[in-house]
């Protein structure tokens, strides 16, 4: 498929538009306009047909003397659908002195995707480092830190108070800590 229109202009006389009669698109393409004769305007217009699924950002364009002038004629492909569309360019050379229309295929976008290549590494699983246990995860390292701190305090007042009741207590709620443990790390 073309990307541009080619549009000699004064190249056999003056201001005489020489372009092909029917261009076949699937896609944004450029009208090239080269100018072989003296500086002119050349006027770049869309049917209403074309101005459907394309657009230019302005329909008037000034050629330098031999010099060469694109104009992007932008498709929406999202607007092209899955038909062809017809319509019509019209170029007029030196505000009138010439006029010639050119046939536009706008042909609708291809829907195969190129496929997408995936690296074997990409297949293989990645190791996974083993996760560390966090504390609450495992309520016996819970449990067995609560018990250090309830006995150290107990153990404390046993002796700041120096009471053998207190200190019998803490031993009580010592053993009772010890079959918690016991029950929670599987024993039966």
């Amino acid at each position: 498929m073309p990307d541009e229109l080619p549009v000699h202009v004064s190249r056999e006389e003056l201001h005489a538009i020489d372009v092909q009669p029917i261009i076949k698109v699937q896609g944004s393409f450029d009208v090239r306009l080269i100018n072989h004769g003296e500086s002119l305007h050349v006027h770049v217009h869309l049917d209403d047909a074309l101005s459907d699924v394309a657009s230019i950002d302005a329909g008037n364009h000034h050629v330098a003397g031999r010099s060469q002038r694109n104009v992007r004629v932008e498709v929406n492909l999202g607007a092209v659908g899955e038909e062809t569309t017809l319509g019509k360019i019209k170029l007029v050379s030196a505000y009138g002195a010439q006029t010639r229309w050119v046939d536009v295929e706008v042909l609708p976008p291809d829907n195969t995707d190129p496929p997408v290549e995936v690296d074997e590494e990409l297949a293989k699983p990645k190791p996974r480092e083993p996760e560390q246990p966090k504390a609450f995860d495992q309520p016996e390292v819970l449990v067995l830190a609560l018990t250090a701190v309830v006995l150290l305090v107990a153990v404390l007042t046993a002796l700041l108070v120096q009471n053998t009741l207190l200190l019998i207590g803490s031993l009580l709620v010592l053993t009772g800590v010890l079959a918690a443990l016991y029950f929670l790390l599987g024993g039966e």
